[in-house]
């Protein structure tokens, strides 16, 4: 069964009407150059989905404070970083951003749980377009991965591409929201069916 990862909320209201539909993950973008990007004060509220913290190029001690329990690295981070947080007891997913050229031996250095392969753009995260599927075929598929990058209903009927892979979850963002940071719950429930 495929895991889904609903991220870049920030509206109170509209976290606990996501929370509702109970996802399997829920992100929370602490960087500020993200249009979904939480403020400082943030405190993430006590919810059934497992949490993540989305950073960039952040220091440890600064993802610490935050109290997450997963961490998203979607920046230039070294691996010595994901092994000083897993060492704290975190669970942690590391960001590649995928195009044409993009060579997987790049994920070989990192001993991330997860890696979560999104489409690269013009920011770290958000571009709102997919990137070619196909491109996966390439992986070695040792380390689960999320699936990123302009997901939305309509081309997540065409899954079937990435069957016999080791995809453990889709990560949507802006292609279930109504405006940054505004989650449609209609849309995501009908992404909800394409993984059934």
């Amino acid at each position: 069964m495929i895991k889904l990862k609903v991220c870049g909320m920030r509206d109170a209201a509209n976290i606990m009407a996501v929370a509702e539909l109970r996802p399997d993950y829920m992100g929370f973008i602490f960087y500020d150059g993200s249009p979904r990007y939480v403020g400082q004060e943030f405190v993430i509220p006590d919810l059934k989905s497992d949490t993540v913290g989305v950073f960039v190029n952040e220091s440890t001690k600064n993802i610490l404070k935050t109290g997450v329990t997963t961490v998203q690295l979607h920046g230039n981070e070294e691996n010595s970083q994901v092994e000083e947080l897993r060492d704290k007891g975190l669970t942690v997913i590391k960001a590649f951003s995928i195009d044409d050229d993009f060579d997987f031996g790049r994920t070989k250095r990192y001993s991330a749980d997860y890696f979560m392969f999104d489409t690269k753009g013009k920011y770290y995260g958000g571009n709102s377009t997919t990137f070619n599927w196909n491109k996966l075929k390439e992986y070695d598929q040792k380390v689960p991965f999320f699936l990123s990058g302009g997901l939305n209903p309509d081309n997540l009927k065409n899954l079937d591409i990435l069957k016999g892979m080791n995809l453990h979850a889709i990560d949507v963002n802006s292609g279930v929201e109504d405006s940054p940071g505004m989650k449609n719950i209609e849309k995501i429930k009908s992404v909800m069916l394409c993984l059934k």
